[in-house]
């Protein structure tokens, strides 16, 4: 027993009920390619195991930002960690890789075991959604650092992909056409801005409002999951001629589409063409936000946006569409920079 480290705030038991809860849910991420289990000092990954000629490797890692905040408020804790895969996985997505393995980080104040298995077990469901093994991570407990039952979370992945199928925007060109996939909600981005919102307009998390169109409560809709498209997209990677892919985060679409063009290249994106979901219509309202600017901030309804060329769109949202995904054509490449949403 480490009486000492338990006064400094540091309780190492229940770190070790944290390891015997959490193996269960990392084992249920195991997949080809996968090596060793929890505990050893690194995660292992077989990449012969694949029979990948010309392999690239791409990482990418993120958080979860103050969507934190709103499942503290809600003492909910179980679908966080999907968020923190999605937002991982979903980047790597955007070049074409699959990812393969994730990491994850916790920061808490205090080690409370059941709080930190929830976590991991929404790390492990969006593992299984992606298809990656979760192959290691951290617990950190850092009294005086976090107020009780907060907690950080970030994640890591890495994925691969066959030199001939990266996606770089290389092959973007003017006349291209955008494919916009549904969002499932919020996603992890503008919370900041949200919770503002909530705050300013005195809206309360735990009441059922009617504009949002749905049986749950604020707070409920806000911690919806950030959606994972990695399964449905990597079927159209592999079927179609992909030029590129944005993967809709912080900075909506002026920021993140445009990531994918090359210089004298810009954006015609028609409003319209998808659903713009009630939460945002809410965050406009009651936030007297200008309805430009939930363009910059928003996903607006659509988290990922692929582009390709026009005869190739009705096979992507028919591949889409056959695994539940809703999208639809909302825009195209111009030669003039910029993006106008008309």
């Amino acid at each position: 027993m480490a009486q000492h480290y338990e006064a400094a705030g540091v309780n190492l038991e229940a770190g070790y009920e944290v390891v015997s809860r959490i193996k269960s849910h990392v084992r249920s991420t195991e997949r080809k390619g996968s090596m060793g289990s929890i505990g050893s000092f690194g995660g292992m990954f077989d990449l012969s195991a694949l029979g990948v000629k010309e392999p690239i490797l791409v990482s990418g890692t993120d958080g979860v930002g103050t969507k934190l905040k709103i499942a503290f408020a809600m003492d909910k804790h179980d679908t966080i960690g999907i968020d923190a895969v999605a937002m991982c996985v979903n980047d790597v997505l955007a070049q074409g890789a699959e990812p393969l393995i994730f990491l994850d980080y916790i920061a808490t104040g205090h080690n409370i075991p059941a709080q930190i298995e929830a976590i991991v077990s929404g790390v492990a469901e969006g593992c299984r959604q992606a298809g990656c093994a979760l192959v290691g991570g951290e617990t950190a407990e850092m009294p005086g650092m976090y107020e009780n039952g907060e907690y950080d979370i970030a994640g890591y992945t890495t994925g691969v992909v066959e030199k001939a199928k990266l996606i770089d925007g290389t092959k973007v060109k003017v006349g291209d056409i955008l494919v916009g996939i549904s969002s499932s909600g919020v996603h992890s981005n503008g919370y900041s801005l949200v919770r503002k919102i909530v705050k300013d307009a005195q809206l309360d998390l735990q009441t059922i409002y009617p504009e949002l169109d749905a049986e749950k409560t604020l707070g409920e809709v806000l911690l919806t999951p950030t959606k994972i498209y990695v399964k449905p997209m990597l079927e159209v990677i592999r079927q179609l001629d992909v030029h590129g892919v944005a993967h809709i985060t912080g900075g909506g679409f002026d920021e993140n589409i445009p990531r994918v063009l090359k210089s004298g290249q810009g954006l015609e994106i028609h409003e319209g063409t998808w659903p713009v979901l009630p939460v945002f219509k809410m965050l406009e309202k009651w936030g007297g936000v200008p309805h430009r600017e939930m363009f910059n901030i928003f996903n607006m309804g659509i988290g990922m946006v692929a582009v390709m060329d026009e005869a190739e769109a009705s096979k992507a949202i028919a591949i889409l569409a056959s695994h539940g995904e809703k999208a639809s054509v909302i825009g195209k490449v111009t030669d003039k920079e910029g993006v106008c949403i008309i």
